[in-house]
């Protein structure tokens, strides 16, 4: 304290100063009109740059808790989309032909449901590559599910737990994706061989289609992982070979598989149904 007083009596002749100087910019502030608009002015845009800073600095530590949620909207909206798509391919099929087909109210339900998941780790560079994502079992993700970007499919999840959920990419040796080419709806098979990660082969496409350079190729709907129509690729390399009955077709991937953020694990609630009415035929095996 007795520190505080010596510095005040030492430096009593600039604070007073000072204090004087602070009065007098009061009073002409106060008294004065023209002075006090100015004042006022550049306080406020003194002061709208701190807040600017400030609300800068609060945003960027919000990134993550905003990307999340905007994740979780885009989700509902692709899931309507697709919705919308499916009601119009029904409704152009009933102009076609209204006395073959007639859409029943379960066709126009709404298939598919997307859950939002953050990508927290994965990989390109491997022979059998794997996603991890922050959703899991909490969240609506079960194995066997499909999982697509807005670019196109990424792959199926492998293994579940609370609160995350492992993913086969589709760049995995094993991972195999029925696909077809949109323009003529011809099917067949994408597989990864490995190498470079933005190209896949499209196999089992007959040498007597003709597919060309750009050409984009689709899922085909025919399983119920994915939903029909989510794009994969586009065609980049045709080859004919003599000694095979089908071309070897190159497809440039759709999605950036080492820029993933979130993605969207696909629930197609009559999966179920499916699968136990194609085991009870034999079509697929007893799992």
């Amino acid at each position: 304290m007795r520190n505080l007083f010596a510095f005040i009596y030492r430096f009593r002749a600039f604070l007073i100063f000072v204090l004087l100087e602070a009065l007098c910019i009061f009073l002409i502030v106060r008294y004065n009109t023209y002075q006090g608009a100015a004042m006022f002015n550049s306080a406020n845009t003194y002061v709208g740059r701190v807040l600017e800073f400030q609300s800068g600095v609060t945003d960027y530590f919000r990134l993550a808790s905003v990307n999340s949620t905007l994740a979780q909207e885009n989700a509902v909206l692709r899931q309507q989309l697709m919705y919308y798509r499916q009601e119009a391919d029904a409704d152009s099929t009933d102009q076609l032909d209204t006395t073959y087909y007639a859409a029943s109210d379960s066709s126009k339900s709404e298939p598919f449901i997307l859950h939002a998941g953050r990508v927290i780790n994965n990989s390109v560079r491997r022979t059998n590559n794997y996603l991890t994502l922050a959703a899991g079992s909490l969240d609506g993700v079960k194995p066997g599910m499909g999982v697509i970007s807005p670019n196109g499919a990424v792959g199926r999840v492998k293994t579940v737990s609370r609160h995350y959920a492992t993913v086969t990419s589709l760049l995995h040796s094993q991972m195999l994706i029925s696909a077809k080419i949109q323009k003529d709806n011809t099917f067949g098979t994408i597989k990864w061989t490995g190498g470079d990660y933005r190209t896949a082969l499209l196999d089992y496409i007959p040498l007597h289609i003709k597919p060309e350079i750009g050409d984009t190729v689709v899922t085909s709907g025919y399983n119920t992982v994915f939903p029909e129509g989510i794009m994969v690729g586009t065609i980049s390399e045709v080859e004919r070979e003599l000694d095979k009955s089908f071309y070897t077709i190159r497809v440039k991937l759709a999605v950036d598989f080492a820029q993933l953020s979130y993605v969207y694990v696909v629930e197609n609630p009559r999966r179920p149904e499916q699968d136990s009415l194609e085991v009870e035929a034999g079509i697929l095996p007893h799992e």
